[in-house]
This record gives C-alpha cells, sequence and structure tokens, in this order.
C-alpha cells in the first residue's frame, strides 16, 4: 500500500482565536502537516518565503498588505503555496475579488470547519474550489463599476485639480469630494491621486465623454 502523504499548510488570521481554532482543526487531521501560523500578511509572506508550503489558508482582510495584495505577491514568487480565502463572505464579492487576484479556493466562515478542510485538501491535489460565481464580472472593465458621479469626477481628477478645487467647480463640500473619490479609489483597487489619473488616461480617456448637453458639475450635485 502506498504511503499516505500529507498536504503542508500555513495559517494567517489577524484574530488569535480563530488563528489558534484552525490550528486545532488542521492538526487533528491527518492529512494536514501544519507547518507555520501567522497573524499578519507580512508574517505570513516571510514564513512561507522560508519554508515553502502547498496550501496557505488566509483571512482576505489581514492587517497592513491585504488578502488580495498578498496574493499578487505570492503570485510573483517561486513555489509559492495555493491559496485559500477563509473570510466572511457578502454574496460574491470577496469570492469574485479572490478568484480574479489568484487564489485557488474561497470557503465562507460561515460554513463547518470540516468544509474548510476538504476545500484546503481538493486545493492540495491542484483543484480550484469556489462557490457559484457569474464569472463574466470577471471581465468587465471596472469603470463599469463606478457610479455617474464618479466617472464625472475621475474626469476631472485627470486635469490634475486639487480638492478645493474640485469642490469648487462641482458646488459641492470638499467633504463630499473626498468621500467620492474614496469610493473611486476602492473600486478601480486604487490607491491615490497619481493612480487614479494614469488609469483614466490609460483605459478611460479614448473612450470616455459626457453626453452632449450634460453640465458634468450639475451631474454631481444631483
Amino acid at each position: 500500500m502506498a504511503e499516505r502523504t500529507q498536504t503542508d499548510v500555513a495559517l494567517a488570521d489577524s484574530n488569535p482565536l480563530m488563528l489558534s481554532a484552525l490550528s486545532e482543526f488542521f492538526e487533528r487531521d491527518p492529512r494536514f502537516s501544519l507547518v507555520t501560523t501567522a497573524g499578519t500578511a507580512e508574517g505570513f509572506l516571510e514564513a512561507v518565503l522560508r519554508v515553502p508550503v502547498a496550501v496557505g489558508v488566509i483571512d482576505w482582510t489581514l492587517p497592513m498588505l491585504g488578502g488580495k495584495k498578498l496574493i499578487e505577491v505570492l503570485r510573483a514568487q517561486e513555489s509559492a503555496p495555493r491559496v485559500v480565502v477563509y473570510s466572511h463572505s457578502d454574496g460574491q464579492d470577496i469570492p469574485r475579488k479572490a478568484m480574479a487576484a489568484g487564489a485557488a479556493g474561497f470557503c465562507a466562515r460561515s460554513e463547518p470547519a470540516e468544509k474548510l478542510l476538504d476545500i484546503v485538501a481538493d486545493v492540495g491535489r491542484g483543484k480550484m474550489v469556489f462557490p457559484f460565481l457569474d464569472v463574466r464580472e470577471l471581465r468587465q472593465d471596472p469603470v463599469h463599476a463606478l457610479t455617474a458621479k464618479e466617472r464625472i469626477l475621475l474626469t476631472a481628477l485627470a486635469k490634475g485639480s486639487t480638492n478645493k478645487q474640485l469642490a469648487e467647480e462641482f458646488g459641492i463640500s470638499v467633504n463630499t469630494v473626498k468621500f467620492h473619490l474614496r469610493n473611486l479609489f476602492e473600486k478601480l483597487d486604487l490607491s491615490n491621486r497619481a493612480q487614479a489619473i494614469a488609469f483614466y488616461y490609460s483605459s478611460v480617456h479614448a473612450q470616455s465623454s459626457s453626453p452632449a448637453g450634460d453640465d458634468p458639475a450639475e451631474s454631481l450635485r444631483d
């Protein structure tokens, strides 16, 4: 009879109680060998680069780097683990983002622990395991996620205007400008104004224009 092999696993969760509980589940299951645990994305990254494992189980909201960036960094590394995201889920949003980032599986925290263990075992055998997703949305241009107000603001932002200038141009408060910018950055997965301007000129400028007769400032005030 062939010797049964174990899947090497690393865990990352910022909640010490959750990390302890997960560790116990994996240590009890003979299918796995728990190699390391971490409370941050950076700690997980350092650990798995030092001691490679087959599968990493991470929370999507890990401190500092975050789950999405962690997965993207791992994809560029040799011998990187396949990643299962174990996190709270509101509909398809996080599973979709995890798949787009390069994760191999997703399990909601509302599922029994046994479901997570089975998913990790499947991922360790080379499978991808996700709940049903409308994959057509994975291919959508991210600009389609913006509201009409946010598209108008992105166009104005590309001119190099400050928050104060944007507020004066559109007749809204600076705080309202900041609110729209935060939403815009989050939807486009951007970190700052420079990235937003670069996104506009590389992805939007060639195909975006205001309909004839529309007043952009009036649209933003509505």
